[in-house]
């Protein structure tokens, strides 16, 4: 394997990490900061550090005006859409469960490019999108057909990840036109704004009025260091050489990663119907992406 490929891997699978903790570090921060307010703070924190980093190593570029629109609609997907489904979502599922879905995106990934970019669709694919779906259902589902998580909850992490795709599309077009650092520093500047009216509204008064933990300021911290800086600038890096398909592919692991951070730091219990349905979701996942890893080979 080439270094460069070493490489790449490296900064996926860290980038993965990192956001399979922040599925816990968000439920640690909530227990003083409101959903608005940890979504918020963490851009601000990020966006600040970014840029007095480019600042002072000189490597701001500016955006370019015929970019404007682009950068917009990616601040829109990430951070905005995106934390508006996950953050409200964490709120009312499980650390576990929200990751799980999390992981389907490469599923839907597969099924919008086959409905708006005419991509064939494998068997193999369709095989994958329903023994994930079986798996999620394992997981959602007790005594029969009778939910285990709220079915809200549920519908705002899929938000969270169709927000992802069209992260993950609109990121393409800017990849290889400006540095990592400099993309992830302007969603994040943009996206902050998109939430300030939403703050005022809704968690202001909440914020003035809480007792702040030090655990929640510790877990806001790394939220915007490690989930809405380092982890953005690894998977953007990663998808320059890997692609979106590959990259995304890497998503899959994600829950394992969580409940094992969940069980760790929060005494998350990890039943044997969550084994199973984590288990079943990921060999759906693996096996949609086995026909085009031939593919990549021959």
């Amino acid at each position: 394997m080439a270094k460069g490929s070493i490489s790449s891997y490296l900064n996926i699978l860290f980038s993965m990490v990192f956001w399979a903790f922040s599925f816990v570090w968000i439920k640690i921060a909530y227990e003083s900061f409101g959903p608005i307010s940890t979504i918020l703070l963490r851009l601000i924190i990020s966006s600040a550090v970014l840029f007095l980093f480019l600042g002072l190593t000189k490597k701001l570029k500016a955006i370019k005006k015929e970019d404007y629109k682009l950068f917009f609609v990616l601040a829109f997907f990430e951070p905005f859409l995106y934390f508006m489904g996950e953050s409200f979502g964490l709120q009312l599922v499980s650390s576990t469960l929200a990751a799980v879905i999390i992981s389907t995106i490469p599923l839907f990934a597969t099924l919008f490019a086959f409905l708006f970019f005419k991509e064939k669709i494998s068997f193999l694919a369709i095989a994958g999108i329903i023994i994930s779906f079986f798996g999620v259902g394992v997981m959602i589902f007790e005594n029969g057909f009778q939910l285990s998580a709220s079915l809200l909850g549920i519908t705002l992490m899929f938000v969270a990840v169709l927000s992802t795709i069209g992260y993950s599309l609109t990121l393409k077009k800017l990849a290889h036109k400006y540095p990592p650092v400099n993309i992830i520093a302007y969603q994040n500047f943009i996206g902050l704004f998109m939430f300030l009216p939403i703050f005022f509204m809704w968690d202001y008064k909440a914020l003035l009025n809480s007792e702040i933990q030090t655990s929640s300021i510790l877990a806001l911290i790394q939220l915007a260091l490690f989930a809405s800086s380092l982890a953005f600038i690894l998977f953007t890096k990663a998808i320059k050489t890997l692609g979106v398909a590959k990259s995304n592919m890497f998503i899959n692991l994600i829950p394992v990663f969580t409940a094992i951070f969940a069980w760790w730091l929060r005494g998350d219990i990890i039943d044997m119907q969550k084994i199973i349905g984590i288990t079943i979701v990921i060999i759906g996942l693996f096996v949609s992406q086995l026909n085009r890893q031939k593919k990549n080979e021959i």
